[in-house]
This record gives C-alpha cells, sequence and structure tokens, in this order.
C-alpha cells in the first residue's frame, strides 16, 4: 500500500481545498505535500495497528486522514479538513483557573453573589 493507492481520495480532496477551503496557512502545493505526508503517516499507522483497532490516523491543524479496516483488502481513505478560524482569541488557562475557583467557591451558580429573589427586588 503506497499513497498513489489513495490518489483519487487525494484529488478529490484538493478539488475540495481549491473550491471551498479558505486556508491563510496553506498554498495548494502546500496541501498536496501535506495530504501525501499524512496519507504515509496513516498507511504507517494502519499496518502496525494493534489486532482489534480498525483505524490508522494521521492528522494536522489543517487536515486529518483516517484509513479504516473494510470487507476488501483496500482500507476506507477519509480525508478531513479541520474547521477552525485563525481570529478566535485563546483563553489563557490562567484566567479559566480563576473563573473556576470564583464560582466555586461562591455557592451560586451565576457566581454574582445574589439570590434570584435578591436580584428581582
Amino acid at each position: 500500500m503506497t499513497v498513489e493507492t489513495f490518489q483519487k481520495e487525494i484529488d478529490e480532496a484538493l478539488k475540495a481545498f481549491d473550491k471551498y477551503v479558505v486556508c491563510l496557512e496553506k498554498t495548494p502545493e502546500e496541501c498536496r505535500a501535506s495530504l501525501n505526508s499524512l496519507i504515509k503517516k496513516a498507511i504507517k499507522a494502519y499496518e502496525n495497528r494493534d489486532a482489534n483497532q480498525r483505524h490508522g490516523i494521521a492528522l494536522d491543524r489543517q487536515v486529518t486522514v483516517i484509513l479504516s479496516q473494510s470487507d476488501s483488502d483496500r482500507p476506507l481513505c477519509g480525508i478531513y479538513f479541520n474547521l477552525h478560524s485563525p481570529y478566535i482569541q485563546k483563553k489563557s488557562t490562567q484566567q479559566g483557573e480563576e473563573q473556576g475557583q470564583q464560582s466555586e467557591g461562591s455557592g451560586e451558580s451565576g457566581g454574582s453573589g445574589e439570590s434570584s429573589e435578591e436580584a428581582e427586588a
């Protein structure tokens, strides 16, 4: 099994990439190279999987490749574009920890310190 085994799937994924995917981090040429690399990794993971596992998976930030055991000798190949936005601001873990401590210490689900009766008054 080689990358060429899945050339049809690669070509279909690249058509979708060109038509539908806006990616600020990869050009179409870089996407092709990335797909080839990920399929190689997925093949290796698939061929070295445990007896009770059915998949070989490889991924990066933009693409996930899954090879799944099928009834034939050739596994199924799924290529998925991971949806994310580079514009989402990541919250710091310290901020999240502080918020978690405030809700736990207040005894109220809203953390405001007011009961629903006080809020209505």
